[in-house]
């Protein structure tokens, strides 16, 4: 009697975790843009355990975060990001945005002046700061084509260089000391969520 008791029980724990899976890497990507960048991080490979949700929220700084946070609240993620730009906000939102954001445990990966700078990168070391359209100028050049702000392609066609990427945004930061990213032109750490995300395919 003991005995089946205990087989009984223990059927229904094992039913109870199919039937709440939980992915051994959960993430959630919050970002500015309700295109660019979301179709950038989504491109991603990924493990059959892990999930990353990558929202487009078309809101920015304060807003974006208080978003990031909700959305945290909600669901149990191992990783929260928030992924905005520098633009032409008001310096004080955007430097109260990434405090609010890492003192309730929320990562960000900035670009000042814009998400572009990332793309950039892949190409060319800069270290002097430039317009938006100085940075299209520069990725028509590199890419051969004109560059689509919201393409769906642009992850699988500089992917080869990502590494150089990631070398050229640890670089740059590297100049700034201490670190003051409003004032910190250019400058990005898009590199940071990048290198999260490869990890979970390789870990």
């Amino acid at each position: 009697m003991p005995e089946r008791r205990f087989l009984q029980e223990h059927k229904t724990v094992y039913r109870r975790r199919i039937n709440r899976y939980e992915p051994r890497h959960h993430f959630l990507v919050v970002c500015e843009g309700e295109k660019t960048e979301p179709n950038y991080f989504k491109r991603f490979p990924l493990p059959p355990d892990s999930i990353v949700d990558v929202q487009g929220i078309g809101a920015n700084t304060i807003s974006l975060v208080n978003e990031a946070l909700r959305l945290k609240s909600n669901a149990r993620y191992h990783q929260v990001w928030c992924v905005f730009d520098r633009d032409s906000f008001d310096p004080g939102d955007f430097n109260a945005a990434i405090q609010k954001a890492e003192a309730n445990n929320v990562r960000v990966a900035y670009s000042n002046e814009a998400f572009e700078l990332w793309y950039v990168l892949h190409f060319d070391y800069l270290n002097t700061g430039i317009t938006r359209n100085d940075y299209i100028t520069c990725l028509n050049r590199n890419l051969g084509h004109v560059y689509q702000k919201n393409s769906e392609t642009i992850y699988d066609e500089i992917y080869s260089l990502q590494i150089n990427a990631i070398r050229n945004a640890k670089r740059l930061l590297a100049q700034y000391n201490p670190p003051d990213p409003v004032a910190n032109n250019p400058s990005t750490t898009v590199h940071l969520l990048v290198e999260q995300l490869n990890r979970l395919f390789w870990d």
